[in-house]
């Protein structure tokens, strides 16, 4: 599927981003600033027990006109389609999520990420990790900090493989390792279909939502509410109260929740 102009034009108004667009880096880190700062990462369907769809049509109705967020196959599905449509060459390729752990864990390729090249190289954008979203592209190189509108970033090389960084005050922290392998749509629904199904998935046992603000990032773990400044300490504050939580993903993330009964009962048994 190609995306139309009116949902292309539609996309720019979720993300709130009214300049120029053109197969170019200007557009693209745009693209990576805007994109997490409006549509936040949430999980609510796998935790409610509702399918997560990857076909096109259900990315576009969910994320752009549905007032909800997604997980990585969902942001990075729809951002695919939107580069396609402006004439981007993207590569899909897929991950190792090691984000608080060892960063040699061994885990299952579950996350979504993008290879553009452009005119100046190859570069990476990602707009599906959570909390730890870079919010600008990333040259694909090895060993050099890169600037974001949030914290630096940088690769690692390893072998074949590569590690995606992010710069925690003075400490460099592994988020999830890669290689340029393309992958194939079928790829993503066995991940997806694990990710959203499997009992041992985190995402089918507590919240995780997330949005990259200008000079902040905020985020929901459980009843877990945080906000980090980019210069400044982090608040955080747990929340007993499940009719508190759902107005936070309501107020603070922007999801509409697609059924906020079955969300109440979850939070209630959570807590209990």
């Amino acid at each position: 599927m190609t995306l139309c102009a009116a949902d292309l034009d539609a996309y720019f108004a979720r993300i709130g981003w009214a300049g120029p667009v053109a197969a170019d880096r200007p557009t693209l880190n745009a693209i990576a600033a805007h994109h997490p700062a409006a549509i936040a990462f949430e999980n609510l369907d796998p935790y409610l027990d509702r399918p997560v769809e990857l076909a096109p049509d259900m990315l576009v109705a969910k994320l752009v006109h549905g007032g909800r967020g997604g997980y990585c196959f969902e942001q990075n599905g729809l951002l695919r389609l939107v580069l396609e449509a402006l004439g981007f060459a993207v590569t899909p390729l897929s991950g190792r999520v090691v984000w608080n752990m060892d960063p040699e864990t061994i885990t299952a390729r579950t996350h979504m990420v993008l290879r553009v090249d452009l005119a100046e190289g190859p570069a990476l954008i990602d707009c599906g990790f959570g909390s730890a979203v870079p919010t600008g592209v990333l040259d694909l190189v090895p060993d050099v900090e890169q600037s974001t509108p949030h914290e630096p970033f940088r690769f690692v090389r390893v072998g074949e493989e590569w590690r995606a960084q992010i710069r925690i005050g003075a400490e460099w922290r592994t988020t999830y390792r890669f290689d340029l392998t393309p992958q194939h749509n079928i790829d993503y629904t066995v991940a997806n279909w694990y990710t959203s199904t499997h009992p041992e998935s985190h995402f089918r046992h507590g919240l995780t939502l997330a949005r990259a603000l200008p000079g902040r990032r905020i985020s929901l773990r459980g009843a877990d509410f945080a906000v980090h400044p980019l210069n400044g300490m982090s608040e955080r504050r747990g929340i007993t109260d499940p009719d508190e939580v759902a107005a936070i993903v309501e107020r603070e993330f922007g999801i509409r929740i697609p059924d906020r009964p079955a969300l109440l009962a979850r939070l209630s048994a959570a807590a209990a």
